[in-house]
């Protein structure tokens, strides 16, 4: 939502004559830097921690803490980033130069692509824990599982590119509609796919049932799902008020316009907050391991990821014995 300001438009754009200042709502940018300071301070300590949990203390890392371990770095670098956020809220102006403003929102788009297709990663990996546990889990190893989280990182790298080449008005509206799509909608389709099928499973294996992993994954993918649906639900306004610019009455577009002005500071913000959430939330989900294990609660929180695996594996070897007696 920085892109609009003409401040960081080339020379060679046309900026649109609605799209004079970035941040005219003073109630929205007030909150949408209070929001990026608490998720500054939050966020960027309570990721380093889960992954210096991960790889100090855990000593069992199953595909859950590696995809864990890759978000929290995903997820800590982009809470960075919100300082220059709170930079340009507080001074109503992007005091950084355009190469940076391109840089910064490529790192944050790749960010978002990288959180929400490890999130898919996650669910697909529980999906073939719980359905496919003799078949195609089997084939999950150590280093397939390393093959694929590098290959999302090349692929988010990939399909952040927009973010540095599409600069004019229109450009701008192709890449919000290709966010929303490609970092949105498709994944959680997947996503809802995948857990409609693990509930069905669970629903006819007694013993699968009330697992930790599938809760604490649950629990993160609806988080981040609820935080970044106003950031899409505004990219999309943006996108109908440019089509209804065009073959429509102005008086339609500027309101789709004023709509999009109004919040889009706070619902950058919110989005922001899913990257810091996801620590609390997992010192919520560990918290029966502090008194014992102190610092270590949330490393011994991820271990657990390792033995239900191995769990739910042998309780289907036990089931399929047993049929086979009787």
């Amino acid at each position: 939502w920085i892109r609009e300001n003409p401040s960081f438009i080339s020379a060679e754009t046309t900026p649109d004559p609605d799209e004079e200042n970035a941040v005219k709502n003073n109630y929205s940018t007030a909150i949408g830097a209070l929001i990026f300071s608490l998720v500054f301070l939050l966020g960027v300590p309570g990721n380093l921690f889960v992954v210096w949990s991960i790889l100090a203390r855990c000593r069992q890392r199953s595909v859950t803490t590696l995809l864990i371990l890759n978000l929290a770095c995903a997820d800590g670098f982009l809470m960075a980033l919100s300082i220059f956020f709170i930079i340009f809220l507080a001074l109503r102006t992007w005091v950084f130069g355009n190469a940076m403003c391109k840089i910064v929102f490529y790192l944050c788009h790749s960010n978002m692509y990288a959180s929400v297709f490890l999130i898919t990663l996650m669910s697909v990996n529980r999906l073939l824990a719980v359905v496919f546990p003799h078949t195609l889990y089997r084939l999950i190893t150590r280093k397939v599982v390393r093959r694929v989280i590098l290959g999302t990182w090349v692929l988010v790298i990939v399909m952040s590119i927009p973010s540095l080449v599409f600069r004019d008005v229109k450009g701008v509206r192709f890449e919000y509609a290709f966010q929303t799509v490609a970092g949105f909608i498709i994944p959680y389709a997947i996503i809802i796919t995948s857990y409609v099928l693990i509930l069905k499973r669970l629903r006819e294996t007694r013993f699968q049932r009330n697992f930790r992993s599938e809760k604490l994954i649950l629990a993160i993918v609806i988080m981040f799902g609820l935080f970044w649906l106003p950031y899409h639900v505004v990219n999309m306004i943006r996108v109908c008020k440019g089509i209804f610019s065009t073959n429509n009455p102005i008086t339609t577009s500027n309101l789709l316009h004023d709509i999009a002005e109004s919040t889009r500071a706070v619902a950058a913000a919110l989005a922001f907050i899913s990257s810091c959430a996801n620590p609390v939330l997992y010192t919520f989900a560990g918290k029966s391991y502090i008194k014992n294990n102190g610092f270590a609660f949330m490393a011994k929180l991820f271990e657990g990821t390792s033995s239900e695996t191995e769990t739910k594996t042998t309780a289907q070897k036990k089931k399929n014995k047993q049929t086979k007696c009787t």
